[in-house]
């Protein structure tokens, strides 16, 4: 007969190996490895929308590019005073002069300016990079714009301006008019910034910015989205304030007459280009349309 210590024993034993042959097999799910983080292609840029100029006097400045054959579309001004005009070279680029004031006397080049496709994404894209472009707001004109430092230049921070064309805004409702018929060149493709460094530009512009290298060029980096325009880093000597824009144009030889039949003297002329300045010294380097970028070495 088996104790009372036995019976209780067999009891607790029961108790414990019931809940045990009780309990179902649960089969563990792996957990899957984070997603790797995609990597977010730079926005595409449709291209330069303008260069700026701080000009000595605004008056010889618009007549020298009459004689190039461009229009003044439209000008901005403040008391009766003009402080930006705008000079066309076709409807989504321009050359805007700014004349020298009392608190701004220093001549030459002041920005360059990309159009995006979509700004706020650029923007984005910017800050995510680690930049600090300012806030996309409505600009003077009635389009979209924001601005931020780029590369030190021999007047401090580049100053880069990104713009969205808008409906309603003085560029957009100039489409198709101001397009003057005796244009010496009718595209803008590329300009040469003087840096502090021009190597150090040039990654910036690649690492930062997303733009894309130009094969066989250690100095030029092209628009993401517009291949064919160019920006090219020289040292800020001997260029310094001075700005460099290249045009496309035809041909070389028929250009050579139209600049010989209007009184305009080369400052160099070479096969690849002809080089001409206008009356405060900035460069307008005349490329052929086969090779738009023959001046981006």
């Amino acid at each position: 007969m088996n104790s009372p210590r036995t019976l209780l024993g067999s009891f607790v034993l029961g108790l414990t190996l019931v809940p045990a042959l009780a309990a179902p097999v649960v089969a563990q799910t792996p957990v899957p490895p984070p997603a790797a983080q995609a990597v977010v292609p730079s926005p595409k840029l449709a291209g330069i929308a303008h260069v700026a100029l701080r000009v000595k006097n605004l008056d010889a400045s618009v007549a020298f590019y009459e004689r190039l054959g461009f229009v003044k579309a439209f000008a901005l001004s403040r008391d009766g005073a003009v402080y930006e005009a705008f000079i066309k070279i076709n409807d989504r680029q321009y050359l805007e002069l700014y004349p020298v004031d009392a608190k701004n006397t220093q001549i030459g080049f002041l920005h360059l300016c990309f159009e995006g496709k979509d700004l706020p994404a650029v923007h984005d894209y910017y800050v995510q990079h680690g930049l600090t472009p300012k806030d996309v707001r409505t600009a003077g004109a009635g389009n979209l714009l924001f601005t931020m430092p780029g590369p030190a230049s021999p007047t401090g921070p580049q100053n880069m301006e990104y713009t969205q064309y808008m409906p309603g805004s003085l560029h957009s409702k100039d489409f198709g008019q101001h397009l003057g018929a005796e244009r010496i060149g009718d595209l803008m493709t590329g300009m040469r910034l003087a840096v502090d460094d021009p190597a150090g530009a040039k990654a910036f512009y690649l690492t930062k910015l997303g733009f894309d290298a130009v094969a066989g060029s250690e100095s030029a980096v092209a628009l993401p989205g517009n291949p064919e325009e160019k920006i090219e880093f020289a040292p800020k000597l001997p260029q310094g304030f001075r700005s460099a824009i290249m045009l496309q144009v035809t041909d070389l030889a028929s250009t050579a007459n139209v600049l010989s039949q209007r009184g305009i003297k080369p400052a160099e002329k070479t096969a690849k280009g002809i080089t001409i300045a206008d009356p405060d010294g900035n460069e307008i380097v005349l490329t052929p349309k086969m090779a738009p970028a023959v001046a981006m070495r």
